[in-house]
């Protein structure tokens, strides 16, 4: 019974730990995000560019910024896009992977930037749920 209730223990520290490592730094991810400022804007009613305006992404469905024109292969995946925290850090470390696999085929994605660094991609997803 002990080995049990130990293993049970460790098993919610690595789960607690592993959670605290998703939760990112809102402030580090204003400094990450100038990196998609070239892109994105992230401003209440603020103008696309190249990419969407992020401002109020996190909890949207993925294509449905007004007034902004998607790529084919990213509205191929749209419809099963909801922008939640999981879902953006998986696209932002490979954005064109993430869309090919909701799309269930093969899709490039306008953004080719990637933030390989997991604690920077938690970075910037706690600064988008700022922007809301």
């Amino acid at each position: 019974m002990r080995k049990v209730v130990a293993l049970a223990v460790a098993g919610m520290v690595a789960f607690a730990s592993g959670s605290a490592l998703a939760e990112g730094d809102a402030k580090k991810g204003k400094k990450v995000f100038k990196k998609c400022k070239s892109c994105h804007t992230i401003k209440d009613g603020g103008k696309h560019k190249v990419g969407p305006n992020l401002f109020g992404v996190v909890g949207k469905s993925g294509g449905s910024a007004d007034g902004y024109k998607y790529s084919k292969g990213y509205m191929a995946a749209a419809p099963s896009l909801t922008w939640d925290d999981a879902a953006l850090m998986e696209y932002l470390k490979d954005p064109s992977k993430y869309l090919s696999s909701k799309a269930g085929k093969k899709v490039k994605s306008k953004m080719t930037f990637k933030l390989k660094k997991e604690k920077a991609r938690a970075d910037v997803i706690a600064y988008l749920k700022e922007n809301k």
